[in-house]
């Protein structure tokens, strides 16, 4: 375990010099594992970074072998420098892949439109109707539905194509732990040439 591997630590996390040691004495100086047991141990949270201003980043496209799928993403974060790093390449990459899978509508469902959501509510009321179910327990019901439904066209709040036990919050969140800047989606559009 090096100075530089420290100070490094140090400036991705802003924890004690301390804490950064022990991980880093733990993981055997691989800063990527002391990333992993700060984050276990919760010392560090990708929360803090995520009120930080995010002024660069890139534009990723991926076109599916059949030329029938295509994705643009603008994927942001805080410096250039880790605009052009291979990592946050990799993320714009992995997002790419998952809109062109999953077909999000939304980055996060606070973003799906009220009047949208009237109409599936006006959906959903009208498929109880006949349920015999008091209307509380019925409000209840259409709005955990609304609650999925919203979840399910969002982008953030799905669960990762490779990995299902996270969100895709999750793999954001575990980019701006490994950069050391705040990562946000900006905007996406997905396109497909619907075959019959």
């Amino acid at each position: 375990m090096g100075i530089e591997q420290l100070k490094k630590l140090r400036q991705i996390t802003g924890i004690s010099m301390i804490e950064c040691k022990k991980a880093l004495e733990e993981s055997q100086g691989s800063i990527e594992k002391a990333l992993e047991i700060l984050h276990r141990q919760g010392k560090i949270k990708a929360q803090k970074k995520a009120e930080r201003e995010t002024g660069e980043g890139i534009i990723e496209s991926y076109i599916h072998s059949n030329g029938k799928v295509g994705v643009l993403l603008e994927l942001n974060c805080e410096t250039d420098f880790v605009a052009r790093n291979p990592d946050f390449k990799e993320l714009a990459h992995e997002l790419c892949l998952q809109i062109a899978a999953m077909a999000p509508q939304y980055i996060k469902p606070e973003d799906v439109p009220r009047e949208f959501l009237d109409g599936e509510r006006k959906i959903y009321r009208e498929q109880f109707s006949g349920s015999g179910k008091p209307a509380h327990i019925i409000e209840e019901i259409v709005e955990g539905k609304l609650k999925k439904y919203c979840e399910e066209i969002s982008l953030l709040p799905q669960s990762f194509v490779k990995d299902e036990q996270k969100s895709i919050q999750d793999v954001i969140n575990d980019y701006i732990l490994k950069l050391g800047e705040n990562i946000t989606v900006k905007r996406f559009v997905g396109f497909s040439i619907k075959t019959h």
